[in-house]
């Protein structure tokens, strides 16, 4: 029987108050958590895809309509055929020759590209009746390649290059599958946001002690130095030497401050610094990196593409690749980045714009597939209610999801304003 094709394109802008000062970071004083929401349907199947991207406010409705102007291509789409050969389809929307001067591959267009890739794998996952991990483990190197857009990365990364490191790594999937029934580590990064006073930081992280995490993120970058290394100071203590502690500091310090910063911190044995100066900034990245050592840098958050990652991969400016598949073009351009990663031998701790909920599946890819090192899976509770199948997280591991899809369907999508 052929594949249904794609009927219809809905787009929702969807937005989540979030408690007094959850969210909040160097930049992002008072976030709303908003996702630009995706909804592929087939005439011929109840079946549905569900994909988006995360944004902090008002923001979001040029995101919205964005993806309605690049989706427009999928009507008519049998999914099958789409996803048979992705990677060419993806580098035609994001080079659409009305929107690209908006990027080129970065921004508003590119967050579209993000929600709407994110549904085509949904949709693509459901139709076949698996949860996305299983999907992705289950295609052929051939056919994992055909779903990357690997332009602008001949040198390091080609098709050939990519299918080689695919059929390497297969014969040792077995011995990795472990990791399906113990759950995959998360740290939480919801006991430190900026907003929260030494009290809470250490009665959240007590807390989340008692619920099995041994690893926790905490904001700095306020306009109060002094601050920062206290509130760090505390998540150290309360947590004891044995668990693992990571500052973010969300782009705010300038390179002299956060050369300093970087300095006093790392006597607090971080596992890394995430974002310690502006995202484009590669040189500064580059020189922290060497001169902060043995601390780590972390970044991704603000990469927006493949070609940014490489850069970064190649100057040695990052250490932790925390790549985000609401933040680059969807599932496609993440797992392009999981195996630029690879090659250059870096570990993935994705970002989790998404709460979770898609990259639960990345993770276990990227760990038996690529056999990428199982690190953490960041852990953001805040939207839990919303979803229809929320992560499981149980002894501060993620549990294997078994629903097919993506994991990404909200429990009521409604137009703004309805």
């Amino acid at each position: 029987m052929p594949s249904a094709a794609i009927d219809r394109v809905s787009v929702f802008d969807m937005r989540y108050p979030l408690p007094r000062g959850a969210g909040s970071d160097a930049v992002h004083v008072d976030p709303e958590y908003c996702l630009a929401v995706t909804r592929l349907e087939t005439a011929r199947s109840s079946v549905a895809g569900t994909g988006f991207a995360l944004t902090l406010g008002e923001g979001n409705r040029l995101v919205c309509e964005a993806i309605r102007l690049l989706a427009q291509s999928l009507t008519g789409q049998p999914v099958e055929d789409l996803m048979a050969d992705f990677g060419r389809h993806s580098r035609g929307m994001a080079d659409d020759p009305m929107l690209r001067w908006l990027g080129p591959h970065k921004g508003v267009v590119h967050l579209a590209l993000a929600s709407i890739t994110n549904a085509c794998f949904d949709l693509w996952a459901k139709s076949r009746g698996l949860p996305l991990w299983r999907l992705l483990l289950d295609l052929s190197p051939e056919q994992l390649v055909k779903l990357l857009d690997l332009s602008y990365l001949d040198e390091v990364m080609d098709e050939k290059t990519a299918h080689q490191l695919l059929m390497d790594e297969e014969p040792h999937r077995r011995m990795r599958l472990e990791i399906l029934k113990d759950g995959y580590p998360a740290y939480d990064t919801s006991v430190g946001w900026m907003a929260y006073q030494d009290d809470k930081v250490r009665e959240l992280t007590r807390r989340s002690m008692g619920f099995g995490f041994s690893a926790f993120k905490l904001k700095v970058g306020s306009p109060d130095s002094a601050r920062d290394l206290r509130r760090a100071a505390v998540l150290r203590e309360v947590a004891g030497d044995a668990a693992t502690v990571m500052f973010d500091a969300n782009q705010q310090w300038t390179f002299p401050v956060a050369r300093e910063m970087c300095a006093k911190l790392g006597l607090l044995a971080p596992l890394w610094i995430e974002e310690p100066t502006h995202p484009d900034d590669l040189a500064a990245h580059a020189r922290l990196a060497r001169e902060i050592a043995p601390t780590k840098v972390a970044v991704g958050e603000h990469i927006p593409n493949r070609v940014v990652f490489k850069n970064f991969m190649q100057a040695d400016a990052v250490h932790f690749v925390q790549a985000d598949c609401t933040r680059l073009a969807g599932v496609s351009e993440f797992l392009t980045v999981s195996l630029l990663a690879r090659q250059f031998r870096l570990p993935v701790v994705p970002h989790a714009g998404d709460m979770g909920q898609i990259h639960q599946h990345l993770a276990l890819f990227n760990r038996i597939a690529l056999g990428h090192e199982t690190l953490f899976l960041e852990y953001i509770p805040h939207l839990s209610a919303h979803f229809a199948h929320p992560v499981e997280v149980a002894g501060g591991r993620y549990r294997t999801p078994e629903t097919p899809g993506a994991s990404a369907d909200l429990k009521e999508l409604k137009p703004r304003g309805a």
